[in-house]
């Protein structure tokens, strides 16, 4: 079954087209990869689908049955529909603790419990004395081991990944990959972008690959990553190989 559907949408900036008639859907529990070159529309198409600056010129965003598109923001976080950015952000006036309860709590009709909050943040690996150290003193891999904490949480069904391995050491990646793994083992689906091939091969279930704001390809990861429009388009000459 479909969790989100992602129905013919579009976004321009201008005369450019950074999301061009897109369709796809993640079916509940997946890990679905989104690849592509720089500038091929991933980020902006995570931004229309979270309504987060903004939304869809045109086309349809279902999520959970609901048409969400018309939503603000926050109503599609009340969903179950939550995402991180590339960038590592944190609040650095705010210590552990209080960066993953802030998300989980502020403005929601069901905020969560103070139990429900450290229980993620242990889930990715923080301790009881890791709670009270000030975010601004977090290193590059704990502030995204925090965005995935203060994600998990907000209770939700789906999680937006962009970049998680960006800017990490080959240790951290193979601990985000277990990570990720262990968030879909809670049953939420993820869908998920990055640049960094064999982190992005070894999770997705599917990937979809992207080009100019269009789909060049979708489907199992292995195949996709050899078709040769995808080779072309994504990895030049060069040739992945598992």
């Amino acid at each position: 079954m479909a969790l989100l559907e992602v129905k013919s949408v579009s976004k321009s900036f201008g005369a450019l087209r950074a999301v061009d008639d897109i369709s796809f859907s993640v079916g509940d529990g997946e890990i679905f990869g989104v690849a592509g070159p720089n500038g091929s529309g991933k980020s902006t198409l995570f931004n229309i689908i979270t309504k987060i600056p903004f939304g869809p010129d045109s086309g349809q965003v279902v999520f959970a049955g609901r048409e969400v598109q018309s939503y603000r923001a926050n109503e599609i976080v009340g969903l179950g529909l939550v995402r991180t950015f590339q960038r590592e952000a944190s609040f650095d006036s705010l210590n552990v603790f209080e960066n993953a309860w802030l998300p989980a709590t502020y403005g929601r009709k069901d905020p969560a419990t103070e139990d429900v909050v450290v229980e993620a943040l242990s889930s990715v690996g923080f301790s009881a004395d890791d709670l009270g150290r000030p975010a601004r003193n977090l290193s590059v891999f704990d502030r995204k081991r925090l965005m995935l904490a203060s994600a998990v949480a907000c209770a939700p069904k789906m999680i937006l990944l962009d970049e998680p391995a960006s800017g990490l050491t080959k240790p951290e990646i193979e601990q985000t990959i277990g990570l990720v793994r262990d968030i879909a083992a809670r049953g939420i689906a993820v869908l998920l972008i990055e640049h960094v091939l064999p982190f992005l091969m070894s999770l997705s279930q599917r990937l979809m690959v992207l080009n100019n704001g269009r789909i060049i390809g979708i489907g199992e990861p292995g195949t996709i990553m050899r078709d040769p429009a995808v080779v072309e388009a994504y990895l030049g000459t060069r040739r992945y190989d598992t």
